[in-house]
């Protein structure tokens, strides 16, 4: 055999190793436990909802993807192409998905909150995930997979895959608008009151773990957390001017669903 066919081959080869390598962790993540429901898909909404045939709106557990425009606005950065991939992902589950219900069954817009499955016993929110077209989140009690769905988000964010390719994380200085974001800053002063816990991040936003959740918080939450920089992740919202004023913090309010949405960074 000449050099040419020797080198042919062994790319041939390499290629095979290399399409081998990535297809394993995307399958390896939240692998399919026994039950559930085998449910028909009607149309997918966006990257994370879709319609079932019999009328059911369902909400991925652990994902947020970026919005897709509507009412004039723009979509966000790969938007429609989470969308895409998840109507893909569904097609090649041939229309059919298992399904398995969250331990909160419903949101507060009546979807269905679950656990979506292809054919080949793969998550779909961790395929996402894993491709870098959504954002990990927790909400308890929701948070099964929460471990699984992280590895799957850090594999992308290694990578520089999809919205891993562009700087995500905002310095907490940086807010300028409520919705969800991926934050950094130092923490300040922490303060319990009326059975809440707020974390002060650099003045700016302030972390309200509020007392109906705090149950679902290890005691040590807090424990060492002043003056450490952290990663957090959530929905914010824009503190009244009036409570603003009265209350120490910042502008930017950040409900924490789950004590896996902050993170200490390493000094």
């Amino acid at each position: 055999m000449g050099l040419p066919a020797l080198l042919k081959k062994a790319l041939l080869v390499s290629a095979f190793f290399v399409g081998a390598i990535w297809q394993v962790p995307a399958l390896a993540f939240c692998p399919a436990p026994v039950g559930g429901q085998m449910v028909s898909v009607r149309k997918v909404i966006d990257g994370d909802t879709l319609r079932l045939k019999d009328g059911r709106s369902v909400r991925l557990i652990g994902i947020n993807t970026p919005e897709i425009g509507r009412n004039g606005r723009r979509s966000e950065a790969l938007a429609d192409t989470a969308r895409r991939r998840l109507a893909a992902l569904v097609r090649e589950s041939g229309g059919q998905v298992r399904l398995i219900r969250g331990a909160e069954p419903r949101d507060k817009y009546g979807r269905t909150l679950a656990h979506l499955y292809g054919r080949s016993g793969d998550n779909l929110a961790a395929r996402l995930l894993g491709e870098g077209l959504g954002y990990r989140v927790a909400i308890v009690p929701n948070v099964r997979l929460a471990a699984c769905q992280r590895d799957a988000e850090q594999a992308a964010r290694k990578a520089g895959k999809g919205l891993w390719r562009k700087p995500v994380v905002k310095a907490a200085s940086e807010l300028r608008r409520s919705g969800f974001a991926v934050v950094s800053g130092k923490v300040g002063n922490i303060r319990r009151h009326r059975g809440a816990i707020r974390i002060e991040i650099d003045d700016s936003l302030v972390l309200l773990v509020s007392s109906k959740r705090q149950a679902a918080f290890p005691a040590s939450f807090t424990s060492g957390l002043a003056g450490r920089r952290v990663e957090v992740r959530g929905w914010v919202l824009e503190r009244s001017r009036r409570n603003a004023r009265q209350t120490a913090g910042g502008r930017w309010l950040l409900p924490l669903t789950d004590a896996s949405m902050l993170e200490r960074i390493e000094s």
